[in-house]
């Protein structure tokens, strides 16, 4: 495919999403078109059995690998699950959250981050307990910064940074909502899914910086080692993939029906996207500029999640109507069906 960027400033940025379609502009949120976001395609019924290993388990909305190895923790409304995919007993622990969550993110080593409205919990994945950073906001999504802080994503289209202590040390704001945040390359990018956009968050100012249209509705994003960030454009059907500083659209690919999920594999430069109307995880070298599959592989069915645990390289995906969590080792990619 040909790559296609252009750089739009933040005060013409409206003028691009204009193309949405149904749109209306939220009473509570900036004056700029939107759409209802996008969502995961209902998956069929499954025709093949998944590829690999599935481990039983209940519903799985979000999963996330713990940033120093070995654990998994998986999301279903209050309750969060703590896996061990070596172990005898494959489930760890349960833990009973005090409210129902939306997303996860790796914090520090053993620790993982939950948004949740009002507040981002720390939950230590050894020990089970649940310390808790309180909100002023719906919190839909929130990273780990280097120095213990935090950045957390609002409903309301807010990005606050915080201390390690959850003092509010600046607030962006500006944007409808902040589904999703990313950082590659040094660069801090935001995903709207009400405005289908991708904007750079600017160190120095307290408002979004440039802004591009980012498909017809998408709905993840990531940020990988290389400083790119990929999305998937779940209702337009393709993997977009853009650079910051300044930000540029460099690729931009069709997957096929619904692609959702991501995940990046650090040691192979591959991204993995599942397609919930085909419970498929689909791979993409992007080490050339050109998205180049590498693999493709049946899963459980509503494939919704998906992460890599990225000592091993393994790839897991999360059922999200309970029909299992999946294994699919590094070595059994190489050797294929």
């Amino acid at each position: 495919m040909h790559p296609r960027g252009s750089v739009v400033s933040a005060f013409a940025v409206s003028g691009v999403l204009m193309l949405l379609t149904g749109c209306s502009s939220p009473t509570s949120g900036p004056d700029v078109p939107t759409r209802e976001p996008a969502t995961a395609a209902v998956a069929p019924e499954t025709v093949t059995p998944p590829f690999g290993r599935v481990l039983p388990s209940g519903p799985i909305t979000a999963l996330e690998a713990d940033s120093a190895g070995g654990l998994l923790a998986a999301l279903h409304g209050a309750v969060l699950t703590v896996f061990d995919p070596d172990g005898a007993v494959p489930v760890v622990r349960t833990v009973t959250l005090p409210e129902r969550a939306t997303g996860l993110a790796p914090g520090g080593p053993g620790e993982m981050l939950v948004a949740a409205p009002g507040r981002v919990l720390r939950v230590d994945l050894a020990s089970g307990t649940i310390g808790e950073v309180t909100v002023d906001g719906d919190v839909r999504s929130v990273r780990s910064r280097a120095d213990g802080g935090l950045l957390i994503g609002t409903a309301d289209g807010r990005v606050l940074e915080t201390a390690a202590d959850g003092t509010v040390n600046r607030t962006v704001s500006g944007l409808v909502s902040v589904d999703e945040l990313a950082e590659a390359g040094g660069e801090l990018a935001v995903l709207d899914r009400h405005q289908s956009a991708i904007f750079e968050i600017d160190p120095d100012s307290d408002r979004p910086g440039l802004a591009l249209r980012a498909g017809d509705g998408a709905t993840e994003m990531i940020g990988d080692t290389e400083g790119r960030f990929v999305i998937t454009d779940t209702a337009g059907g393709e993997l977009l993939v853009y650079t910051a500083g300044p930000l540029v659209l460099r690729q931009r690919f069709p997957v096929g029906l619904s692609p959702y999920a991501l995940a990046y594999d650090q040691r192979s430069d591959t991204v993995w996207v599942t397609c919930t109307q085909r419970n498929e995880v689909v791979g993409f070298d992007l080490s050339t500029g050109i998205p180049k599959e590498v693999g493709r592989y049946a899963t459980v069915r509503q494939p919704n999640s998906v992460t890599i645990e990225q000592r091993t390289g393994d790839l897991f995906v999360g059922s999200a109507v309970g029909e299992g969590l999946q294994r699919i080792g590094a070595d059994d990619r190489k050797r294929g069906h």
